[in-house]
């Protein structure tokens, strides 16, 4: 049997995270290393650095590249981290799996809490949900687009460009960097799909499927297909503050989910349990916040 193509970005995180798909797969399949052949491919979040992810074009940033290189062929299945995958994936494309999910929290790297940043501190940060989210809890804060990974923006913190920044605590823990503290999902909640490894394949391939589905870890699949139904029924992108987090609590599934404004003065929530698999109550969930949502929300939503 031939060896599969593993497509990846080409930063030191997406490696990582290949690498830990790439060595799950032969040992599930009892493989020798290297079997799986780790492809980098540029995208465009990665080749445009100077400006903000929402003027750039907003979804596929970080997938448009790898998906053309999988139905081309010329890979047989990508990695993703799955708060990066659009919400609507082409049909041709399937997500076949996905890995144990890691910590969900963002760490906050330049201060021990947030509430205890200096009067006006600079905070740089790409994300709409994090900027959001900061000045809902201290509008007092400037906050600053803060794009590269993440060996950039700790360095922007060390050199003092900024006083701080917000990172994923997954992401760290897998570039093995201890830095920053951890915030607790009730004062910052995650994106939806955050600290997820997602790995997708061509929907024809049965094959490449057989073999991905060996490393699934079916909890995590059921909660972020859940946080992947409630953005989607927002029509949520790259410019729009949302957060939401699904849990496996007595056998429900239990989602929190939040859209905010830009400037985190407006701020809507709610929560819901349904059963695994089920993908209408988060579908409602997500409507039903966007219904009774300011103007401020719904004009930064495509269903809005």
């Amino acid at each position: 049997m031939q060896g599969l193509r593993l497509g990846t970005r080409g930063s030191a995180l997406a490696l990582a995270q290949a690498r830990k798909v790439a060595a799950a797969i032969e040992t599930a399949q009892r493989w020798p290393d290297g079997w799986v052949q780790i492809v980098e491919i540029k995208t465009t979040g990665d080749k445009v650095q100077d400006r903000p992810l929402a003027e750039i074009g907003g979804k596929g940033l970080w997938t448009k590249e790898l998906d053309r290189a999988l139905l081309d062929e010329e890979v047989d299945f990508c990695v993703h981290s799955m708060k990066d995958v659009e919400s609507v994936r082409p049909k041709e494309i399937h997500i076949a799996a996905v890995r144990p999910r890691g910590d969900v929290r963002d760490r906050i790297v330049g201060a021990a809490t947030v509430a205890e940043l200096k009067k006006g501190a600079v905070v740089g940060t790409s994300s709409p949900r994090r900027k959001a989210q900061l000045l809902r809890l201290r509008p007092d804060l400037q906050i600053v687009t803060l794009r590269g990974n993440v060996e950039t923006r700790l360095k922007a913190v060390e050199s003092g460009d900024v006083d701080a920044t917000l990172l994923s605590a997954a992401g760290l823990k897998r570039l093995d960097i201890s830095a920053g503290a951890a915030i607790p999902t009730e004062i910052i909640l995650p994106a939806p799909g955050q600290a997820v490894i997602g790995i997708e394949c061509r929907t024809n391939d049965t094959r490449t499927q057989s073999v991905l589905t060996t490393i699934n870890n079916q909890i995590t699949y059921d909660c972020v297909m859940a946080e992947r139904a409630f953005t989607r029924a927002l029509g949520a992108a790259c410019a729009s503050p949302v957060a939401a987090f699904c849990t496996l609590e007595d056998g429900d599934l239990r989602m929190r989910g939040q859209l905010y404004s830009e400037d985190g003065s407006a701020m809507v929530e709610d929560r819901a349990v349904f059963d695994c698999g089920e993908c209408e109550t988060p579908e409602e969930l997500g409507r039903s916040l966007l219904a009774k949502a300011p103007e401020s929300i719904r004009r930064l939503f495509a269903q809005g």
